[in-house]
Formats: C-alpha cells, sequence, structure tokens
C-alpha cells in the first residue's frame, strides 16, 4: 500500500522504494486494508495521512464511526508501526484502520465521499498538478534541494528563521522546510522505548474540545505551528495522549544518593516495564485517582497522602473553565479532607489545608466559627493559633483592633492554661530542647511578641513597650515562691500600681527584688512600731497620756479637714466655671473665628480640609509623633483618681487627655501575661526583645524554624543586619554603571520606623543589664549590651572618636565577674573595633592565661576564645601593612589549642614542630568528635574548634585543605539534622565567608554548585541569596539567577527572596516588566500578602521609581485591604499620594483608619491653627 501511495503521489520513480517515506515525520503502515475503501477507488495517494490528517476539522463530538490513524513513530518503519499496532490491541477483532477524506460535515453520506462534485474534482486536479509542477522548484530562496533527494547540496543544513508561517498542521509540513533527522532512541540506553511525542485518540468522538478552534480566524490558525492560538487549543486538548518519563529505579541513582531503609508505597498501577507512560489528561485523572485511592485505604495515617490527594484536586479544578465545575472538586476535596481528619484527629496540617478549603468555600463568619471549633479541641497548637490569628488580621470587612486584641487575649490564656498543665502533671523534662513543654514555651514567646508588634504597627507603641516591660519581670524576675496563677497575678498587680521604676527605667530592681526590699521594710517598720510600745509600756500594760496622744488622734480628724478642703475646692472651681463662662465669646464671633481658619460650620462632614498638601504635613507630624512616643507615662493614681483602660478590648472610648491614653494599667496587660520556667523560653523572649528595639543580637534560631520566617512575615521596614546584606550586593551590581542612573538603595528600603534613638538605647542597655542577672556569662546578650552602650554614649558625645565608648561599663562587668573569659572576648574585639589592637590583645591575653584557674565546665568553650582571637588577627592583617607578623601571631594562637598546651604570648618566633603537633592534634580532636556529631550533639565550642582548624590549615598549608575540612564536617551529620541545626548554619556561614575571600581562585562550577546546595539547605538566609548574587556578578550569569529565583519563588516563597531579587533588578538592568513580574507572583502567595514590607516596597517603586501614580494608587488600596493594621502603610498613602489623591479622599481614608482603631495622635485642627499661628 506504501508503494501504491507514493506511485500516485510521485510517480513510478519512488514506487520501488518501499522504505522512504515522503514525509518522514508521519510514516504509516506497509500493510495495506482491504476493507479500506479508499483504495479501490480514486487516487491512492490521498490514503496518505500527511495529506488527510487534519487536526482543525475533526468534529467536536457527535456521531460518527469514523476511525482516524494513529501517527507513529518518526523514525520507525512501515513493519515496527505495524507491530506497534498490533501490541497496542492484541485482541481486537475490529476492522482494519482505514483513511477517509476530510469529512465536510458530520452528517455527509459516504457516497458524496467516494463521488465528490465536479468542481471539487476540477479543484483537487489542479492542485495536484500545481505540485507536480513544483517538484522540482525551490519553496524558498534558501532551499535548493529536497529533504528526501538524492542530490548532493551544497551546504549540510539550512537555519529556518522566520517561521513555517505556511503550513497547516504538524501532519503537513512541507518537505523542502523540514531537515533531515532522525530521533535519538534515549530508550536503547535506559531500557525504555520513546516511539512517539503526540498521540491522538482513535476516536474522534471521544475527544473534548474545550476550546472553538474551528471558529479561530484564519489568521490566528496559519499563524505559526507551535504558538498560535489554534494549536494551543489543541495541545491543552484533553483527546490527546502524551509520553511521560517515569522515575528511574534505584539502581540507577547516584552512588551518592541514600537508598531508603523503607520501601515506598505501591501504587495502584505501575508504569510499564520500559518506564514510559502513555496517557491523556483524562487517563492521569482516572489512574492517579485509583492509585490516591488504594494508598489512602492501605496507609490510612500517612497524612502526606492525603495532602497529595487533596493538592490533585486543585490540579484538575484548575483545568475546568465552568465555575460550577470547580466548585465541584472544591466539595470533593473537602470531603477528602473531612475524612482524613477523622482518621488523623491530630493533624495540625491536614486541620490548616482542610480551614483553607472552607475559607474559599464559605463566608467569613461561617469560616471563623469552623475555626473555633477546631480550635476548642485543639487549645494547645501553637500552629493553629498563630494561622487563624493571621486570618482575622487580614480580614478587612471584620478588621477591628479591639477585637484582634480579644483573640490574641484567647490565645495566650488557652496555651498558658496547657503549659501550666503540663507543669502540675511533670509529663516534660526541661533538661529536654525538643521537649513539648519547651516548644510550647517557645511558641507562647512567639505569639506575645507578635501581637506586641501588631501593637506598635497600629500605633500603640506605649502598650506594646508595656507588655514586654511586664513579661520580663513576671516571667525572670518572678519571686522564688510556690504561688497559682491567680495568687502570682495579684501580687503582681501590686507590684504594678506601685511608684517603682520598672525594668528598662532608670533604677530598676526587677519585681523579686523589689518585693524582697518592701518585706523587709515592712518588717522594719513593724519591729519600730512593737519597740516604740515595749518602751512607753509599764508594768502593768497601762501606759500614760501624753504627746503621743495627740499624734494618735489624727486620724479622726482628718475627714474634718478634708471636708474642709473639699468645700475650698469646690468653691474655687465654682469660681472657674464662672469666669470661664465670662470668658466666653458670643457665637458670632466664634463663626467669625473658625472662618478665619478656614473652617465652615455649616459644610458637611470631612470637608473642612480643600487642601492635599495639608494631609500631606499632617501625615508627616503623626508619624513624627509616632516615632518619638514608645514609652508608657507613669501618673500617680492618688492625684488624678482611678484613670480608666483606654487599651482594654472592652473600652472603644477614648479619653480626651492624651498623656491619659499613654498610661499604661494593670488591665491592659493582665490577660496576656504568663510564666516561663525553661532557659530556652527566657532566652528567647530577651533576643526577640532586644531584636524589637533595633539591637544588635547575634543569631539566636536557626533560619528554618516558623519562627524565623514569621519574624521576617511581620516586619514593616528592612533591619540593619539584612540591610548591609543588601547594601553589598547592591554596590556589586552597580560597579560599573553610572551612579546617577539608578537610585540609592535606602530610599526604597531603609524606612526607619523604630528610631535608634538616645532614649531607645538607653532603655535597652538598662534591660540588657537587668537580664544578665537571671542569665549570665550570656556572650550574646553582653555583645548586645555592649552595642547598646556603644550607640547611646556616642549620641551622647556626638564626637568621633577612637576611644571605646563602652569602655567603662565593659571594666565594671570585669570587676564583678572575673571568671567571665568570653566577656573579655566581647570587649576585645570591641576595642580591636575602634583600633585599639594592642589593647585587644592585652585582654585576649589575660583571658587565655587565667584558663588554668577556670572550672572544669567553663573550659570547653575555650576554643570559641582562641577562634575570636586568630580571627581578629585575621582582620588585623587585610587592613595593616604588617600583614606577615599577624598571620604569624594567628599560627601561634592556633597552635597552642592544636597542641593542647598552655598558652604564652606570642614572641615573634614560630616553632616548626609545634605547628606538627598542631596539626596532628586538630586531627586526632575532630575524628573525636563524629561520634557526638552523628548523634545530633553539637556544642558551639565544637563549631569554633573546625572553624579554627580549618583557619590554621589555611594559614600554614593552603586554603582549600581549610575549605576541605569544613566540608568534611558537613559529612559527619545527616542532611535532616543539617537544615535543622542552628550551630551548623553558623557554619555555614563561616564557610560562606571563606569562600569569598578565595571567589577568584575557584572555578565557576564548583562556586556555583556549592552556593545552590547552601541556597537549597537555608532558603531563608540573606547570605545564602548574598553569597549566589556575588558569584553572578562576578561571572556574569544573570540568567541562572533569575532562574534560580523562579525556582525559589515557587518553591521557597519569602520575603528575604524578594527584596534580593528587586535589590539585584533594580540595581541592574532589569526590565519594569520584570520588577512587577516579581512583585506580582510575590504577593500572589497568601502569605506573602500578609507582608506590610512588601507591599511598602512596591509602593515606593511605583510612586518614586516608576512614576506611575495611577498604578501606585492602586497598589495602595489593595495593600490596606490585605494589611489593614499597618498605620505606616495607611500613613504611605497619604505621604506618596498626596499629590494625585483628592482632599475629600484622604479625608475619607483618615475616617477609615478611626473606624479601624488605628491609633491617630494628632488632630487635623492642629495642622490648620499652625497655618493661622504668627511666623
Amino acid at each position: 500500500m506504501e508503494a501504491e501511495r507514493q506511485g500516485g503521489g510521485e510517480g513510478g520513480a519512488e514506487s520501488n522504494n518501499s522504505e522512504t517515506s515522503l514525509f518522514p515525520l508521519f510514516p504509516f503502515s506497509a500493510n495495506p486494508s482491504p476493507l479500506d475503501p479508499s483504495s479501490s477507488g480514486g487516487p491512492r495517494w490521498l490514503s496518505n495521512p500527511s495529506f488527510t490528517f487534519d487536526v482543525s476539522s475533526l468534529p467536536g463530538g457527535g456521531g460518527g464511526d469514523t476511525l482516524r490513524e494513529e501517527p507513529g513513530s518518526p523514525d520507525s518503519d512501515a513493519e515496527a508501526s505495524g507491530a506497534a499496532a498490533a501490541a497496542r490491541d492484541p485482541t481486537s477483532t475490529r476492522p482494519p484502520l482505514s483513511y477517509d477524506l476530510v469529512p465536510s460535515s458530520p452528517s455527509a453520506s459516504s457516497e458524496d465521499e467516494r463521488h465528490p462534485k465536479p468542481k471539487e474534482r476540477r479543484r483537487r486536479k489542479r492542485k495536484r498538478e500545481k505540485e507536480r509542477l513544483d517538484d522540482g522548484a525551490p519553496r524558498k530562496s534558501g532551499v535548493r534541494a529536497w529533504a528526501g533527494s538524492d542530490t548532493k547540496s551544497a551546504k549540510d543544513y539550512y537555519f529556518d528563521a522566520h517561521g513555517d508561517r505556511d503550513n497547516l498542521a504538524f501532519g503537513c509540513l512541507y518537505r523542502m522546510d523540514i531537515a533531515r533527522y532522525k530521533f535519538q532512541n534515549y530508550g536503547e540506553t535506559y531500557g525504555t522505548n520513546f516511539w512517539a511525542l503526540y498521540r491522538s485518540r482513535t476516536s474522534a468522538i471521544n475527544m473534548d474540545v474545550e476550546g472553538d478552534h474551528d471558529v479561530l480566524d484564519s489568521k490566528l490558525k496559519s499563524g505559526g505551528r507551535y504558538y498560535s492560538a489554534k494549536f494551543t487549543t489543541l495541545e491543552r486538548n484533553k483527546g490527546f495522549k502524551n509520553i511521560k518519563f517515569a522515575n528511574r529505579m534505584i539502581s540507577s541513582m547516584i552512588p551518592e544518593d541514600f537508598v531508603p531503609l523503607s520501601e515506598p508505597h505501591s501504587s495502584g498501577s505501575a508504569p510499564s516495564k520500559n518506564g514510559v507512560l502513555e496517557e491523556s489528561w483524562e487517563d492521569e485523572v482516572i489512574r492517579r485517582t485509583r492509585e490516591f485511592n488504594k494508598k489512602s485505604r492501605d496507609y490510612p495515617h500517612d497524612e502526606k497522602i492525603w495532602l497529595a490527594f487533596a493538592e490533585f484536586q486543585d490540579k484538575i479544578a484548575s483545568t475546568q473553565p465552568q465555575k460550577a465545575a470547580r466548585l465541584q472538586m472544591l466539595e470533593k476535596k473537602i470531603s477528602i479532607l473531612e475524612k482524613a481528619v477523622e482518621l488523623n484527629p491530630n493533624s495540625e496540617e491536614l486541620l490548616l489545608c482542610l480551614l483553607k478549603s472552607y475559607q474559599r468555600r464559605d463566608s467569613t463568619d461561617t469560616t471563623i466559627e469552623k475555626w473555633e471549633k477546631i480550635l476548642i479541641q485543639h487549645s494547645d497548637s501553637c500552629k493553629l493559633w498563630k494561622e487563624f490569628l493571621l486570618f482575622c488580621q487580614g480580614d478587612f470587612s471584620q478588621f477591628r483592633v479591639s477585637k484582634i486584641r480579644r483573640i490574641y487575649a484567647q490565645a495566650i490564656q488557652a496555651l498558658s492554661s496547657a503549659a501550666d498543665k503540663q507543669r502540675r502533671q511533670g509529663s516534660a523534662s526541661l533538661q529536654l530542647a525538643d521537649s513539648s513543654l519547651v516548644q510550647l514555651e517557645l511558641g507562647l514567646v512567639d505569639i506575645l511578641v507578635s501581637y506586641c508588634r501588631f501593637e506598635w504597627q497600629a500605633g500603640y507603641q506605649e502598650l506594646a513597650t508595656g507588655l514586654f516591660q511586664a513579661e520580663i519581670e513576671y516571667s525572670l524576675f518572678c519571686p522564688n515562691l510556690v504561688l497559682s496563677s491567680n495568687s502570682k497575678q495579684r501580687l503582681f498587680e501590686h507590684f504594678w500600681r506601685s511608684d517603682v521604676a520598672r525594668v528598662g527605667e532608670d533604677g530598676a530592681l526587677g519585681w523579686s527584688s523589689w518585693l524582697e526590699k518592701d518585706e523587709q521594710n515592712r518588717e522594719n517598720i513593724t519591729s519600730e512600731d512593737s519597740s516604740a510600745e515595749k518602751d512607753v509600756g509599764g508594768w502593768s500594760g497601762w501606759f500614760e497620756l501624753s504627746s503621743n496622744k495627740n499624734a494618735t488622734c489624727k486620724e479622726p480628724e482628718v475627714p474634718a479637714e478634708s471636708d474642709i478642703d473639699d468645700k475650698k475646692s469646690n468653691e474655687n472651681l465654682d469660681s472657674e466655671e464662672n469666669l470661664d463662662t465670662e470668658e466666653i465669646p458670643p457665637a458670632d464671633d466664634i463663626e467669625v473665628l473658625l472662618k478665619k481658619l478656614g473652617i465652615d460650620i455649616d459644610a458637611e462632614p470631612n470637608s473642612e480640609v480643600k487642601d492635599a498638601e495639608t494631609w500631606n504635613r499632617w501625615s508627616k507630624e503623626e508619624l513624627l509623633r509616632n516615632n518619638e512616643q514608645w514609652m508608657p507615662v507613669r501618673e500617680n493614681a492618688g492625684k488624678t483618681g482611678q484613670p480608666v483602660s483606654t487599651h482594654s478590648p472592652d473600652n472603644s472610648d477614648k479619653g480626651d487627655d492624651e498623656q491619659l491614653s499613654r498610661v499604661i494599667l494593670f488591665e491592659d496587660i493582665s490577660d496576656y501575661l504568663f510564666s516561663l520556667s525553661s532557659e530556652e523560653a527566657h532566652l528567647s523572649l530577651v533576643c526577640q526583645f532586644i531584636d524589637f528595639y533595633g539591637g544588635k543580637v547575634s543569631q539566636w534560631m536557626n533560619t528554618n524554624q516558623s519562627s524565623w520566617i514569621e519574624r521576617i512575615l511581620s516586619l514593616e521596614t528592612v533591619p540593619d543586619s539584612i540591610l548591609d546584606d543588601l547594601r553589598v550586593v547592591f554596590q556589586l551590581v552597580n560597579k560599573s554603571r553610572d551612579s546617577s542612573s539608578h537610585f540609592m538603595l535606602e530610599n526604597l528600603l531603609s524606612h526607619t520606623s523604630i528610631s535608634s534613638g538616645t532614649n531607645m538605647m538607653k532603655f535597652l542597655r538598662n534591660v540588657i543589664l537587668l537580664c544578665l542577672d537571671v542569665l549570665p556569662r550570656n556572650h550574646m546578650l553582653e555583645e548586645a549590651l555592649l552595642f547598646a552602650e556603644e550607640l547611646f554614649a556616642s549620641k551622647m558625645k556626638s564626637s568621633a572618636c577612637s576611644v571605646n565608648p563602652s569602655r567603662s561599663l565593659a571594666k565594671t562587668l570585669l570587676k564583678k565577674d572575673r571568671q567571665d573569659f568570653l566577656f573579655c572576648g566581647v570587649y576585645a574585639r570591641s576595642e580591636a573595633a575602634y583600633g585599639n589592637i594592642d589593647m585587644a590583645r592585652k585582654i585576649f591575653d589575660m583571658a587565655l592565661l587565667s584558663i588554668d584557674a577556670l572550672p572544669m565546665d567553663l573550659r570547653e568553650n575555650v576554643p570559641i576564645l582562641y577562634f575570636w582571637y586568630a580571627d581578629t588577627e585575621i582582620a588585623m592583617s587585610t587592613s595593616d601593612s604588617n600583614t606577615e607578623l599577624s598571620s604569624q601571631r594567628a599560627i601561634h594562637i592556633l597552635s597552642c589549642l592544636g597542641s593542647n598546651m598552655k598558652y604564652t604570648p606570642f614572641n615573634g618566633q614560630l616553632s616548626p614542630l609545634q605547628i606538627l603537633r598542631a596539626r596532628q592534634g586538630f586531627k586526632e580532636q575532630i575524628k573525636s568528635m563524629r561520634p557526638a556529631w552523628a548523634r545530633g550533639a553539637i556544642g558551639e565550642y565544637s563549631i569554633a574548634f573546625i572553624c579554627v582548624a580549618s583557619l590554621f590549615e589555611m594559614l600554614t598549608n593552603d586554603w582549600s585543605t581549610g575549605v576541605q575540612i569544613i566540608e568534611e564536617a558537613f559529612l559527619m551529620v545527616l542532611p535532616g539534622r543539617r537544615s535543622q541545626s542552628l550551630q551548623l548554619e553558623c557554619l555555614w556561614v563561616y564557610y560562606i565567608k571563606v569562600l569569598e575571600r578565595h571567589l577568584k581562585q575557584l572555578k565557576f562550577s564548583r562556586v556555583w554548585k556549592t552556593t545552590t546546595e547552601g541556597y537549597q539547605t537555608y532558603p531563608y538566609n540573606p547570605k545564602s541569596f548574598r553569597a549566589i548574587l556575588e558569584v553572578t556578578c562576578l561571572y556574569s550569569v544573570s540568567s541562572k539567577v533569575r532562574c534560580l529565583f523562579d525556582e525559589c519563588c515557587q518553591r521557597y516563597p519569602s520575603v528575604l527572596m524578594c527584596l534580593f531579587a528587586l535589590s539585584f533588578e533594580v540595581g541592574g538592568t532589569g526590565s519594569k516588566h520584570r520588577i512587577h513580574s516579581l512583585f506580582e507572583r510575590a504577593l500572589a502567595n497568601d502569605k506573602l500578602q500578609k507582608s506590610v514590607l512588601l507591599w511598602r516596597c512596591y509602593l515606593e517603586y511605583e510612586a518614586n521609581i516608576a512614576h506611575n501614580l495611577s498604578s501606585a494608587r492602586r497598589i495602595f488600596f489593595r495593600a490596606i485591604h490585605a494589611c489593614p493594621w499597618s498605620k505606616r502603610l495607611w500613613l504611605d498613602g497619604f505621604q506618596k499620594l498626596s499629590t494625585f489623591l483628592s482632599a475629600k479622599e484622604l479625608s475619607d481614608l483618615q475616617e477609615v483608619m478611626r473606624d479601624k482603631e488605628l491609633n491617630l495622635r494628632t488632630d487635623i485642627y492642629e495642622i490648620l491653627l499652625q497655618d493661622e499661628m504668627p511666623t
């Protein structure tokens, strides 16, 4: 039959060659069909599927038993095609496949098809004659030979730069426009047989055409064979089958990959033996649904299976164009998750997935009711409470500050009760860092910090500060008494209502110290009274009336005096009222005065201010007061009476007195107090407090923990530690560019909301000093203390000098505890930062010489001090001219530790024998650490020892040997533990610093592999993105980093990724479309949509960089709808859009802010009065 087709199509010259097809893209079967109606009459060459297969003519549905041949492999011959057809249906008794002409309509009869009209026959005949005449003529100017011609052309290949716009379908490629090729059979290597790329269904009846591609415009149809609307619709057709690659077997895995101990779950229908799945979308849905059903029955308690099953329903729903079909799939997903929760009631992931599905289907009130029901059953789940709080904060329609306060109070009280219950039962061991009680207390601290950040961003800075003060006093400085929760709160209320200084204020002692002092004063007063009575009394117990009688009788006379005072005060008040009434001007004068101020009484509300610039000035004044007024005001209740709490959830009225609103009463903080018993929770509270108020503290948690991710998500501004990395990246990108062509990075990212002023640094220093009594010898807190003292003292003196501002404080602390040798290292590094290297060396030497006198429990941290000393010397060698001497001094310091000998100050000579002993000692000690590291017992001292050994090898041998020591240390730990260990993350940060020093000496392949592996392990660490972008700027691989950012946006969406990608694109040659795409893809994520920082950056970019105020207006309204609690975000709209929004719109925005109960400290009339005041 193939010979007959070729004979009819091209002549007898090609009829003898049965192996070569005229159109090699669609070979056909060599077995002629005896029942083929086209073979008995008419031109045989029309049976070629290359001419008859027109996908645009396939009917969308309808009756008809017309069968169409499935296209075979491009590189298979006729026999292989027939064998494949027989293998697909070996038992089928249906007639052989036939080739029909393109039907004119579904109802056309077969008689008309076989005997077309005379005009149609003549038209087809002319077309065939034209093709025969054009047989030897070139189709295009650049093509001089046929694809199947035996003639040797001058060139072996040609480039098709303009595309094949004249082709009608994939199966009808013109033979002079296609290259001669043969598919590489990759299946021969891996035991598979990839014999097709696309397969159509055997019957056009079952093809569900989602788009009506037959009615498309002819230009769109022939616009391109790959990207036209027609073929885009066809490729999405459910009727086409695709080839899918199956997972390789374990035997073909890379040797470095690990072999799982447990066998994977068996699927319902495994792939074929050759590893290829040939199925359409409908077949895939049926197959995977069958697999999920079987797995969920076999493994009902595996939550990953249920989550994957639910996620697959979302994938199905995304292919449904009708809304009703999508809702149907959502109902199916909910039913699956409800069954999963019924089998796994304690799975937080399943509960969250179910609640998010409810949120998509139900109203807000119904969703909140379901949240509350689940939280009643799981009241001890920190994760569920955090998600519920985030959901309530983001609901613009029902958002009120008082409502969110009540929810936070409920969450803290529920979790605190669960923690108290565990303490009473004694079911948790406080010594275990991963115990349930410690994790519960850490979750409580995170929720409290989140609540303080919410109050701060809503404008209630005094309440946030008061909450921190109260919790630190309540948990860290609690008296050593056995008290119940109620008794403890009543005792704390007595402390809070007194006039004693609280933590952070000058003269603060702490709750427990104050209570001891107060009890001692009470005992002294009682003893003095009893001794006075003994001195006065006689032998019979009677005492004479003396002058003391008058003193004791003064108390009954007090009410009379008070009555007199009250009468006098009332008379004074009456006289003042009379004076006030006399001085009140007439009503006409008031109206005239208000008109002079530009205020019309008869005007409608919110229309007093007609100038948008006035609202801009109001926002600036509001922001200034917002930054300055953050400390609670202490007011004596005895003079002004009992003030009413203005921050309680049940009170919505605001007092007229501004100072009264800044007073934090016990009622404002009583619902948010809880006890902490673990040292980990105490340290977390203090570190997060320091970070909250702009202090510098070392990394205290792993960046893969949820607490770190939530902290970054809740930020309004970029912290200084992250901003430093962003500056480095921005400078590297713009190093070779004109500085006038780009903007400063600080204009976009450095919004200083928490001022690092003198008062705040003094407050922070006082708190850390008091906390060191509870957490002694903690070098992280000591470092933060010296940093705060430096900022406070430098701002007080306002003069730059080489004298360390924290020197006096450091010496005072060293006199109190001379065995705290780590604080000696912190102080020495501080002196070295100010250039006082000689003093720093004296301090280091003094600390290392006194190690022998320390207890054994303190000596394990000795490697940390050695590492700090050597690292300081290396840092000085890079900036000092005497590099060789500093390097020798560092080698001497490290060799003392490696050889385990007593430290002696450097005398200018190095012993080769000592260096050999140190190298051997480092190897032996690292080998002894392997068992502990394998168990996961990784301490900070062991990390310091690895860094010391690496630094020693880099100084004495080669930098590559030092890098190899760090890489071998990572291999001693399992990959799962590596990503969750804070100590290993610190080691990885040091490893990145070492690579940065020798970046130009390394190959790109090794550096890129190392940085990408680090990013995959720690995707939320800013050092990961900094390292990647530094490599990108050095080797100019912008496309790689853009692909990496796109992958990160899908796998690990985070605010940090968006900030670094933004810094790279804005600082470089990134287009505005790319930047818009970054913002929009990030904000499409449900969690990132709640990031105030991202919205502020987006608004800043559109308003001040892209200068598109219309787009900035849309973004602003989207932002306040997603994050209504952020007062700073609202004020950004006033400042950036004051020239675009009308005064009426700005006035309405302020009313909405008041309706949402945001704290506004400035009245608009104050700005109006400033205009009328004389200059």
